[in-house]
């Protein structure tokens, strides 16, 4: 059986503004993956599909579980509002595909099906903002430095393009909003008009017509589309309207126009336009030609030229193809190894000389330090934290292996085992971030048993606690399933452990979560160890 990704843009939210095509999508696939909200809002076209819905910044999750499970023969709806090919799941989905060699000719089957965008829905709702040359940008920054956006900010404020902001601001990204006003007021007039549409075509649609100096008064958040209007974009009874710009050839109160049809597109009725910019009286024509002609041949044509008389040789001139690399914030971990829990001074100045003074060094409890730094050369910085000792890792939904200390290598029987575990799993794709505690005695004062895989080496042998809780007030430690595991078999058991939940958890699936929804993984089976006291939940940010 054959399967097939459908990448479907549904546009705003409302039913209306869906596309037949897409609606047709939802219906005729098997599985349904997208980020929570948008799942919710488009809940009523679905029948019996499979749903896999996730958080916020886990599209790559979504995009690989897509791929995988179309592999495996299904037919795959991947969901996006607006477009999926504007800031959507398109890009993402043919990224992870061309990651795997994938082919048109021999791959699973792509269909891109369109929605309408942001900017066209929230245009609709303003009036008609976006009548002449207009741009998007997104203005988070987590993925695109901030330094390349705000450049592309005055390039557009400067070209005078009627500007729709994405993802304008969020809890965390407050300060990306008002820099952007601040580049903006450096070209356009304070009264510049500015439509701001929370929501829109949805059940908490809220419509803001503003000015450019006063927009940050008003209430603007992730599910805002803010839309300036360019020089010539006024307002009339609440409504934003940018001219089509052909005020010399059209005579709105008229009804008889000045200019024909056949008239418009003569030369003496466009004279702001290139061909008339470039005229030059013929006299200058004749003179300026025959200079040109000497400056079409470059001194290097002249140079070859004269080689080859010389040589009795053809030369010819080639040019290479000069491609600008592309900044973009590299993301790892690193840390002075396994065992090891402590940092060189010549490991830390390295760290500190790769970040400088646009990146960002952070601690984790993890024993590993993050590293963001914009670069178009990760090879480069990968090869210099290497080549002083560091042990890298991948951030994201990856294994992460915790070892202790082992009592500064004294109790050190067990090291062979936790160093093949990491060669073999370290950084990892998995559902979700995952954690192998593994601790040298039967202390486990680094407190494997309260990770998600914990291993405990004891009188020889292994212990093994699985389904640790790890975050919340009701958090516990895994459950003991085995002890004395031979060595010879840890590294075999616990992979095992790893493929399956690979292979069968859901995107965004905690191990703690997974492991009580299958009931056994690695013939070991499930045991609820909760605390039985009831706790209230507490939500995140309480």
């Amino acid at each position: 059986m054959s399967g097939k990704l459908l990448i479907v843009g549904f546009g705003p939210g409302n039913f209306e503004h869906i596309t037949e095509r897409a609606k047709e999508a939802l219906q005729e696939s098997d599985m349904i993956i997208g980020y929570k909200t948008y799942v919710e809002l488009i809940q009523g076209l679905l029948s019996n599909q499979q749903v896999i819905s996730t958080g916020m910044t886990e599209e790559v999750t979504r995009a690989q579980e897509a791929v995988k499970q179309a592999e495996q023969g299904k037919k795959v709806a991947v969901i996006s509002s607006g477009d999926a090919g504007v800031y959507g799941m398109a890009g993402l989905v043919y990224e992870v595909l061309v990651e795997k060699g994938w082919s048109r000719k021999d791959g699973v089957e792509i269909e891109i099906i369109p929605g309408i965008s942001a900017i066209n829905s929230c245009a609709s709702l303003l009036g008609a903002p976006v009548m002449h040359d207009a741009c998007t940008i997104s203005l988070s920054d987590h993925l695109t430095p901030w330094t390349l956006i705000e450049k592309r900010i005055e390039a557009a404020a400067s070209a005078d393009f009627v500007i729709a902001l994405y993802n304008p601001k969020s809890g965390r990204r407050t300060r990306q909003i008002a820099e952007a006003q601040r580049i903006l007021l450096q070209y356009r007039s304070p009264d510049t008009p500015v439509g701001l549409v929370k929501s829109a075509y949805r059940d908490r649609q809220n419509i803001v017509i503003t000015n450019l100096k006063e927009m940050l008064e008003h209430e603007i958040g992730m599910l805002t589309t803010v839309i300036i209007g360019n020089s010539s974009t006024f307002l009339y009874d609440d409504l934003m309207i940018t001219p089509r710009g052909y005020q010399r050839k059209y005579t709105l109160n008229e009804t008889k126009q000045p200019l024909k049809p056949h008239q418009r597109l003569k030369k003496e009725a466009e004279p702001w336009a290139l061909s008339q910019e470039e005229a030059a009286p013929a006299v200058e024509e004749k003179e300026e030609e025959k200079v040109k002609e000497v400056e079409k041949i470059s001194s290097r044509e002249i140079a070859e030229k004269a080689l080859s008389l010389v040589t009795g040789k053809e030369e010819q001139t080639t040019f290479e193809k000069v491609t600008a690399k592309m900044e973009s914030i590299f993301e790892l971990a690193v840390s002075p190894g396994l065992v090891s829990k402590k940092f060189t001074p010549v490991q830390l100045t390295t760290i500190a000389e790769i970040a400088g003074e646009k990146g960002s060094i952070e601690y984790t409890p993890d024993h590993q330090i993050r590293l963001e730094v914009p670069t178009a050369e990760s090879e480069k910085v990968t090869k210099r934290l290497s080549e002083v000792g560091l042990l890298l890792a991948p951030v994201g939904d990856v294994l992460t292996m915790k070892a202790c200390d082992f009592c500064d290598g004294e109790k050190k029987d067990s090291i062979p085992y936790a160093e093949e575990l990491q060669e073999r799993l370290g950084g990892v794709n998995m559902p979700k971030v995952t954690k192998i505690g593994f601790n040298g005695c039967g202390m486990a004062c680094y407190r494997a048993v309260q990770d998600d895989i914990g291993i405990v080496y004891r009188k020889g042998k292994f212990d093994l606690f699985l389904g640790a809780k790890t975050v919340g007030r009701s958090a516990h430690s895994g459950q003991p399933v085995a002890e004395g595991i031979p060595p010879e078999k840890i590294v075999d058991v616990v992979e095992g452990i790893v493929d399956e939940y690979r292979e069968k958890g859901h995107p965004n699936e905690s191990f703690f979560k997974f492991f009580k929804r299958v009931k056994e993984v690695g013939g070991f089976v499930y045991q609820d160890v909760t605390p039985k006291i009831k706790i209230e939940p507490a939500p995140c940010g309480d």
